[in-house]
């Protein structure tokens, strides 16, 4: 058998948490070169220690519209660090990573073209990302990037929000690979003191326009608040600005998400399998 592609990387990684007794996937967000190159490296080993099933790695861009305060930080950090998180210098992070759990790449649209997208989704595949996330392209310019990922085998995950009309939801749902990403909040990614109002009604929504698996970010914070967002049906779990609020505040970053992402973990594997 061949290496398999980062389409079925990501389908075994969900099947395989589902095996495990979970019922979502663990899915912690990690910014690439943040506090450091070497720190964000050991940070998402950490993560595959601490049982993450899928991570998603962020490219620092100066602008990202989607990120709150706190992610926003970091990823200006990350670009003022020496040496810098470039992008290449994340993708060696993402390929250490992948030796342990699949790597899906956040990353905004300008990097992409600045790169070429040929260029660009070539250094994904050899630095073994299994998928991609451009939370800034809309579903209608992403008309060349979605084939140009299937042909190389990787996923396309694009996201959808609450507010998304049903039409545009069902386009969108067709076009995904890997999963779906839903946001569970209007707004930019951020810690929330409780899960939004509706949620079940949301992802079961956005399920029937979709054959992949669906995971649900922002706004997700503590173990109990992954474990409602499992509970109301989220086939996976995406934890971010409170990891990365934790590497920022510890004096040991490492230690620091280790003790928080055994918490997640726990959480989601206590959750019933329905």
């Amino acid at each position: 058998m061949g290496t398999p592609t980062g389409i079925e990387t990501i389908a075994e990684a969900f099947a395989r948490a589902r095996a495990d007794g979970r019922r979502a996937a663990l899915m912690p967000y990690l910014m690439g070169g943040y506090p450091d190159l070497e720190t964000s490296r050991a940070i998402g080993l950490a993560y595959a220690d601490g049982g993450a099933d899928l991570i998603e790695l962020g490219v620092p861009f100066s602008d990202p519209l989607a990120d709150g305060p706190v992610i926003h930080a970091a990823a200006t950090a990350a670009l003022n660090t020496s040496p810098p998180a470039t992008l290449s210098a994340v993708l060696g992070v993402a390929r250490d990573i992948a030796d342990r759990v699949p790597v899906v790449l956040m990353c905004y649209a300008n990097p992409i073209l600045s790169h070429g997208l040929e260029r660009f989704l070539d250094a994904l595949v050899a630095a073994r990302v299994s998928g991609l996330i451009v939370p800034d392209l809309p579903l209608e310019e992403a008309t060349e990037v979605r084939p140009a990922c299937r042909r190389r085998g990787l996923a396309f995950v694009p996201l959808v929000a609450p507010t998304t009309p049903a039409e545009r939801l069902e386009r969108i749902g067709a076009g995904a690979s890997g999963f779906l990403y839903a946001v569970s909040v209007t707004g930019t990614t951020g810690e929330r003191g409780e899960m939004a109002a509706g949620l079940a009604t949301m992802i079961a929504g956005v399920a029937t326009h979709t054959d992949v698996p669906v995971a649900v970010g922002f706004g997700i914070s503590t173990p109990e608040q992954a474990s409602a967002a499992a509970q109301a049906g989220a086939d996976g779990v995406i934890v971010g600005t409170r990891l990365v609020r934790a590497a920022a505040e510890a004096s040991d970053p490492v230690a620091a998400v280790r003790e928080l992402m055994a918490g997640f973990s726990a959480a989601l594997s206590e959750t019933p399998l329905g």
